[in-house]
Order: C-alpha cells, then sequence, then structure tokens
C-alpha cells in the first residue's frame, strides 16, 4: 500500500473518531455546561486534523 494512501487513511480515521466522540461527550454531558463545551472543543479537533492532514500531502508532494 503507498504511504500518501496510509496517511489519508489515517487522517481520516482520526477525524471520525474525533467527530464521534465530541458528539457523544456533548450530548452525554446532559444539562453540564462544562461538558457540553469540551464535547465542542473536541469538535474543533476536526477541522484541525484535516488541515494538518492537507499540509502534510502538500509537502508531500512538492518534496517528489
Amino acid at each position: 500500500m503507498k504511504q500518501d494512501t496510509i496517511l489519508k487513511s489515517c487522517l481520516i480515521a482520526a477525524a471520525m473518531v474525533s467527530l464521534v466522540l465530541s458528539i457523544t461527550i456533548y450530548f452525554g454531558a446532559g444539562d453540564d455546561i462544562n461538558g457540553r463545551l469540551n464535547g465542542i472543543y473536541v469538535g474543533t479537533w476536526v477541522p484541525s486534523i484535516l488541515a494538518l492532514g492537507a499540509l502534510l500531502l502538500v509537502g508531500r508532494k512538492n518534496d517528489a
């Protein structure tokens, strides 16, 4: 398997896990505002993970 494919798969999986974890924390908190804020915080990881992946993949293509 190509390294780019492995990197893409890992990044997508990490983003999906972060999204599911965020939803679980947010709705599992009930009326606790701090728990809901934790869920929102974890939800902001998704675009950060995907942006990091885009940066890594562009850097790899420029090196080749």
